[in-house]
């Protein structure tokens, strides 16, 4: 790694980016005014023990970085190096705070000259151990694969690598295009009374509640749900399988439905009816007054 160095030009390539440590942590120290300069000491991970060379370099490096206001956590780019399909990058993680902190898993983002997206993955720092009190701990980060952006070739100087921090969000009622155009807007307003009223899905959970269901004349079973996505990601859904249970608690009906990539965004909470033919209903008489519609594997 030395390599990348010259001894004499030992300029780092990469920006620095900075958020607050109450944001990033919520974590602040009281003691240092808001106007002082925070200088970091070199600190090193037990997981990432470099060369006495490298460490030569880190040091030279980290003496010329710019002091830090208190409360601060920054990202300072010293070397972006691209292998194969994979892309290294080598940045000091600094802390401002009077007191050790110890981070957990947080997206970066790794981004370009004009700030647009090279990449992005969850990094886990529990690896990296406790920073401590106005540090600087030099990591190495590997992006590769689907974690990077399609792009000729990336740059070799001013690029960045940033704390993708998450803004609390409302979740909300994403509508299909049919059901937007067909449902009454008192049956809209209803739906989003409902979303914004209930308990949103937990972090990255996907579940689903049920809304109503009816049995047709022709004994055919109509079941409305919401498909709930508690991630931060938009989900394709292409098969379904469902059980329904009614106040019995019997299992009335089961199928599997094929939904062509019926997408739920990151985030929002879908309504969809699921249509049981009659031949699929497992009981002649049926009681509606309690029911449950859910995938197998989340029965409970």
């Amino acid at each position: 790694m030395l390599s990348l160095f010259k001894k004499k030009n030992l300029n780092k390539t990469g920006e620095d980016t900075t958020v607050s440590s109450e944001e990033l942590l919520n974590e602040t120290s009281a003691n240092l005014s808001a106007e002082e300069e925070v200088e970091t000491s070199l600190h090193y991970s037990p997981a990432y023990m470099p060369t006495q060379e490298l460490k030569y370099v880190y040091q030279f490096l980290n003496l010329d970085l710019t002091p830090l206001k208190p409360n601060q956590v920054s990202l300072s780019g010293i070397d972006l190096k691209q292998d194969g399909g994979d892309v290294t990058v080598t940045a000091f993680i600094r802390n401002s705070l009077d007191k050790a902190i110890q981070l957990q898993e947080i997206p970066l983002l790794l981004l370009g000259v004009e700030d647009e997206m090279l990449g992005r993955k969850v990094f886990n720092f529990a690896e990296v151990g406790e920073i401590p009190a106005k540090s600087s701990t030099p990591w190495v980060f590997t992006f590769s694969g689907d974690e990077l952006a399609t792009v000729e070739e990336f740059p070799k100087t001013g690029w960045k690598l940033a704390f993708e921090l998450k803004t609390a969000r409302r979740h909300e009622l994403d509508l299909e295009e049919s059901w937007a155009n067909s449902l009454p807007e008192e049956d809209k307003a209803r739906l989003h009374q409902l979303v914004a009223e209930i308990q949103a899905p937990k972090p990255g959970e996907v579940n689903f509640m049920g809304l109503q269901a009816k049995q047709t004349s022709e004994g055919n079973l109509h079941v409305t749900m919401l498909i709930r996505n508690g991630s931060d990601k938009n989900i394709q859904l292409q098969q379904l399988p469902l059980e329904v249970t009614d106040a019995s608690e019997e299992v009335i009906a089961k199928g599997g439905f094929t939904l062509d990539d019926l997408e739920v965004k990151a985030n929002t909470s879908k309504p969809w009816t699921f249509i049981f033919p009659s031949d699929l209903v497992l009981k002649e008489n049926v009681d509606l007054s309690v029911w449950k519609a859910y995938p197998p594997q989340q029965h409970s």
